[in-house]
């Protein structure tokens, strides 16, 4: 084995990835090999980071955007040294990742699953694996650290001055996500951003000729960025150079180019698709180690001396500047009470005391307003009271009204406002918002429904990793009219509520959003969908039909029925719920009783106890109608299979709101006729 302490290190790197992909006989062997010395240098001489306090508040975050290469993260995390956190943030003495942990890869309940799971492996920041998601969180935690660093540093206590680094592939590059955080990231000139492009020609199907020659350095430096060329991942100097660069630069972020060999050292896989995602198998595992001067028949082999490097490398530098920090927070807090508990409360997710105070009840009103308006005016009562209330919208703030009055705007160089301009970019914005999230933040972001679909990947990540994010969409349904079925949504409802620990909001009237904006500020630990309209709903008259706090609920009997026990239940989410109380009057004057039931949150409702939802959906009343204008799949699960569920069974048409519904049979008649029709089923 090597003399050189650095190298053995890399090589220890280097082994365990193989050896525990061979035994998983599964994974990704080929870019751990390669990017080894990429890692080592980075970890080892210049990341801020302290193995023994991992979540220290001012630490430089790593994002492997690359997750297919976790094993490069899971090696160092255990040769570092990393102590693991427990969910309540508390150290348990236990390491991050043991020697066992990466013997179990990608087994059931490992520590070191196929890819990087945020809340699973202390020491991974953000989950990550869809390509380019990785590039655009970094973004996004690059922009919350100028933020906090504009909106608690003070003179003499620079609380905040991390940095954020990225490892990408050339599967990131290519993807349009990690394209549009680039664009952003440039104008922002974020300069405490540093992507490191594993540039190693491979992808699954083979060399990138196949589908990718473009000159990278030159997109990036057409992005503003500032591009830095390492010829060698081997080179250790060089990448300390050229990281060093990255620091330095002031005005920009940086995209380091390194250019290296998929499965280094490897006789016959090097540079062959073949080593991107299969064990290298047991011979040619053999013969890399061969090469690298390794015993040949060791596996999981750490030498002496290994762990020590680590510890006398970022463990002291970490914990030297851990400490520094520690002694100027300590004086932060006696200086700045104030600052000191707004952080805390961040850090916990706590919202503060009286914070919805100033949400108003709106009155009754015929009219009424859409619910995207009050729930821009909602917004608005609660964000005095959650400074770190950070989003905007995909160029559609006009439309969506999600803009924070009177907060500034969050332009380059100046990171003290709370309205963010994604542009025309809902992929990027998706993965900036989650970003945001991870880094303390209540980030937002906000486009039409129907374009939820270019954010789904960024969406089901908030909900893989348990974190907050915020999403608001509008434009719900056909009722947006003449823009047409281009822009009417039909399957994203049920495309949203597919999504395990995603809750979904659609409420049918003013007072019914500002409940579902105290629900969704409440969240610590899940995601949510506000669901909004364009056309006016009417602001329903809550002394004559029950609270709105029933939102909390998921569901709740807004009208019962009148004169006796119903006979059929109308239940309906957002604008259709109007629907349902004109059918009920309508059904009335006939003497027929039927009872109406909001139901905004099918998985706040379906979270409540049996007896709550007995009460408002009785097992034995089985005369069913819902209502939604949005694809009827799923509905069966509350109307049961012989209820009645109205919907759209196609795409929608260009034409004023009110006569696409009636197209479309999403009338208050249809639903009576539904529920006469129900009733008689039963009878017979």
């Amino acid at each position: 084995m090597s003399d050189d302490p650095d190298r053995l290190c890399i090589n220890t790197i280097r082994t365990l990835s193989m050896d525990a992909v061979q035994k998983a006989n599964s994974g990704h062997p080929g870019t751990p090999m390669a990017l080894a010395p990429v890692m080592y240098t980075l970890w080892q001489r210049h990341l801020r980071y302290d193995p023994a306090d991992p979540l220290w508040p001012n630490r430089d975050r790593f994002i492997l955007s690359a997750g297919h290469a976790c094993m490069l993260l899971y090696s160092t995390l255990f040769l570092a040294g990393v102590r693991e956190v427990d969910r309540k943030g508390d150290l348990t003495g236990a390491p991050a990742v043991s020697l066992d942990d990466i013997k179990a890869f990608r087994q059931l309940d490992s520590k070191c699953p196929g890819h990087p799971e945020y809340g699973r492996t202390t020491g991974v920041e953000a989950t990550t694996g869809p390509l380019g998601q990785g590039c655009g969180l970094s973004v996004g935690m690059a922009i919350a650290a100028l933020w906090k660093a504009k909106h608690f540093n003070r003179p003499g206590l620079p609380l905040f001055d991390y940095r954020v680094f990225a490892i990408c592939s050339d599967g990131d590059i290519m993807e349009g996500v990690s394209s549009e955080a680039a664009s952003i990231a440039g104008h922002l000139r974020l300069s405490n951003l540093c992507w490191i492009y594993d540039n190693n020609h491979i992808t699954i199907e083979g060399n990138t000729k196949l589908a990718f020659d473009e000159d990278v350095e030159a997109r990036f430096k057409a992005y503003g960025w500032n591009v830095i060329q390492a010829p060698d991942a081997n080179d250790c100097t060089a990448i300390d150079h050229a990281l060093s660069d990255a620091s330095a630069t002031k005005d920009r972020p940086t995209l380091i180019v390194v250019r290296s060999h998929i499965a280094y050292g490897a006789p016959h896989k090097q540079d062959t698709k073949e080593a991107h995602g299969e064990p290298l198998g047991v011979d040619e595992v053999r013969g890399a180690k061969r090469a690298y001067g390794w015993p040949e028949d060791a596996t999981f082999l750490v030498p002496d001396g290994v762990q020590q490097r680590f510890a006398d490398g970022v463990g002291k530098r970490g914990r030297d500047l851990r400490t520094q920090w520690d002694s100027m927070a300590k004086k932060y807090r006696i200086e700045e009470p104030e600052l000191t508990a707004t952080l805390e409360s961040m850090r916990r997710r706590e919202l503060p005391e009286n914070w919805d105070v100033k949400i108003e009840e709106f009155a009754p009103d015929e009219k009424g307003v859409a619910t995207r308006d009050s729930g821009g005016k909602v917004l608005n009562e609660i964000a005095g009271a959650l400074p770190w209330l950070v989003g905007g919208a995909a160029d559609l703030t006009p439309s969506t009204k999600t803009d924070i009055k009177g907060a500034g705007d969050i332009e380059a160089g100046q990171f003290d406002g709370r309205n963010f301009h994604f542009g025309i970019r809902e992929h990027a914005m998706g993965a900036i918002v989650n970003g945001l999230t991870l880094s303390g933040l209540r980030g937002y972001g906000s486009t039409f429904l129907v374009f939820s679909d270019y954010m789904k990947p960024a969406i089901r990540l908030s909900a893989l990793m348990d974190i907050p994010s915020i999403w608001v969409f509008t434009h719900d349904s056909i009722g947006l009219g003449e823009d047409g079925p281009t822009h009417q949504p039909i399957e994203q409802l049920i495309g949203l509520r597919a999504i395990p620990g995603l809750i979904v909001l659609r409420p049918c009237d003013a007072n019914e959003v500002a409940e579902a904006w105290r629900v969704v500020a409440k969240l610590a630990d899940r995601p949510a969908a506000l669901v909004l309209s364009r056309q006016k709903l009417p602001t329903l008259d809550r002394t004559k039909y029950a609270s709105a706090k029933g939102v909390a609920r998921g569901a709740y009997i807004l009208s019962e029925a009148s004169g006796g026990a119903p006979q059929a239940i109308l239940i309906a989410t957002g604008s259709e719920v109007q629907l349902c109380l004109k059918a009920q009057d309508a059904l009335a004057k006939e003497g027929i009783r039927v009872r109406v039931v909001s139901m905004p949150s099918w998985e706040l409702f379906d979270a409540q106890d049996r007896g709550y939802r007995d009460g408002v959906l009785p097992p034995n009343l089985i005369a069913r109608v819902s209502v939604e204008a949005s694809a009827s799949l799923g509905w069966e699960r509350y109307t049961g299979l012989t209820g009645a569920r109205i919907g759209m069974h196609s795409f929608g048409a260009s034409a004023p709101g009110e006569d696409v519904f009636r197209k479309f049979g999403i009338t208050a008649e249809a639903v009576a006729q539904a529920a006469r029709d129900q009733i008689a089923r039963k009878a017979t």
